[in-house]
């Protein structure tokens, strides 16, 4: 595979980084009695970094279409959405068809009965959670409602203000606004489980997350010396924060758990990306090469994974730690291979349909 030269690999490493965080939160179960004396010292929520990393990539499209005034009429806006739909909806649409089966058949375990009209519009956790079906489509439905509000807001903002003053008033509204959501529902009374449901997976709690990201395209856009001088210094602050956001108490019937403790992730997250964009090699061909791998296809990996978790957990028996060993390198190495062969002959194929005129 060749290294794309107009990839940052940085990028690449961050995505990279995100998949193999998300495949091992949702395998670790099978080698737990291996690794449960493993100090950790700091953890990473992997979605989190795929909602910075995509508001950072999408917010920088977003302002080069408006400075190119390609974002002011409907048709703009509509094309936006064409390119990203063919980009995100295909393997979605795949991957719940394949859930649909895989729970009817009882070859993985599900409530079918969760399924419902509202999975094809990614309506789902809109407003409220959902569990015990397709779960990894919750992520989702926060990113492809953040393609439609963003564009929407800097093409009316856009009308009235300076488009500096347009994007910056754009990421502010989309970051204040769930955050207020978050505080107005604040008193429900949740235990771990439904405050994952409740709060971290809800799109109306949730798209600040994406526009931290968004943020930082602004930084580069228009204070550029300062985001490329002090990528180093947001690296080391950015990196103190998410430890301390680790060893802070979060119980999840804590205030700061259901409001802020979201937006202090995220601003954590936000600050690793100006040294991301720096990164062009990191001096070995072949890990360059594997990196952009991973990267490329950590789309249909995010998809894959869990159903492979899932069928583990339901039809395998997990015992000695040999077996378990081999078990998640299995996993590990099934993840990959199925990934790469749908995006090659499945995601890849549609996404380049969107080039056609």
């Amino acid at each position: 595979m060749k290294i794309t030269e107009n990839r940052i690999l940085g990028l690449d490493l961050f995505r990279a980084i995100a998949i193999i965080l998300v495949v091992n939160s949702h395998g670790k179960f099978i080698i737990s009695q291996l690794t449960e004396h493993i100090p950790t010292l700091f953890k990473i929520d992997g979605v989190e970094l795929f909602f910075i990393l995509s508001g950072f990539l999408i917010g920088s499209i977003l302002i080069q279409l408006i400075h190119n005034n390609e974002l002011n009429n409907v048709a703009h806006i509509l094309t936006f959405w064409k390119r990203r739909w063919f980009r995100t909806v295909p393997n979605y649409m795949l991957f719940l068809i394949v859930n649909v089966i895989l729970v009817s058949l009882e070859i993985i375990d599900g409530d079918i009965e969760q399924f419902n009209l509202s999975f094809l519009f990614f309506f789902q956790n809109f407003y409220s959670g959902f569990f015990g079906f397709y779960w990894e489509s919750w992520s989702l439905s926060v990113e492809e409602y953040f393609y439609i509000f963003l564009p929407l807001l800097l093409f009316l903002f856009t009308k009235k203000l300076a488009s500096k003053k347009a994007i910056l008033f754009t990421v502010i509204i989309l970051i204040v606004l769930p955050l207020i959501y978050r505080i107005s529902i604040s008193s429900l009374q949740v235990d771990e489980f439904w405050w994952d449901v409740e709060f971290r997976k809800v799109v109306l709690t949730r798209l600040d997350a994406i526009m931290y990201g968004v943020f930082m395209a602004f930084l580069k856009v228009y204070y550029t010396q300062f985001f490329n001088k002090n990528a180093n210094l947001m690296l080391i602050i950015g990196l103190v924060l998410i430890i301390v956001h680790f060893y802070v108490p979060h119980p999840p019937n804590a205030f700061y758990t259901k409001t802020f403790y979201f937006s202090f992730q995220s601003f954590a997250v936000m600050l690793l990306l100006p040294k991301a964009t720096q990164i062009l090699s990191l001096g070995n061909l072949f890990l360059d090469k594997f990196i952009q791998f991973i990267s490329k296809i950590s789309y249909s990996m995010y998809l894959t994974n869990l159903l492979l978790a899932q069928f583990i957990m339901k039809n395998i028996s997990l015992s000695s730690n040999g077996k378990n060993l081999i078990v998640y390198v299995i996993y590990w190495s099934t993840t990959i291979l199925l990934s790469y062969c749908i995006y090659k002959y499945f995601e890849h194929p549609i996404t380049q349909l969107r080039e056609r005129k």
